[in-house]
């Protein structure tokens, strides 16, 4: 039998790399507690230098988690809130889908 990769497993494991680290983390747990954010607070609030919040920012944007608007000359960042919402539903059904068996482990 073979596995094939879903659509909506690529886009699970795009998201998970996202959050695979702690200050991307931070990040979205800064962010889904504001309306709206400018770059230079979340430099400010992570105590991280700003080419590293940039980067972090970049993973998280490219993954669909964030948006960011340009107000010249500062770059406005939000949760975007539909691929928020798609994230959640995609590692609720993989959890639910995924239920580990006691008596069917293979350790």
């Amino acid at each position: 039998m073979k596995i094939e990769i879903t659509a909506d497993q690529e886009r699970l494991a795009r998201i998970a790399k996202a959050l695979g680290h702690p200050t991307r983390v931070a990040i979205l747990s800064f962010l889904a507690k504001q309306k709206e954010c400018f770059f230079g607070e979340i430099h400010e609030v992570l105590n991280v230098s700003k080419p590293t919040v940039s980067n972090h920012l970049s993973e998280l944007k490219a993954a669909g988690l964030i948006q960011g608007t340009i107000e010249p000359p500062k770059v406005r960042y939000c949760i975007n809130d539909e691929n928020w919402k798609q994230a959640q539903a995609l590692f609720h059904s993989f959890f639910e889908e995924n239920q580990i068996e006691k008596e069917n482990s293979c350790c």
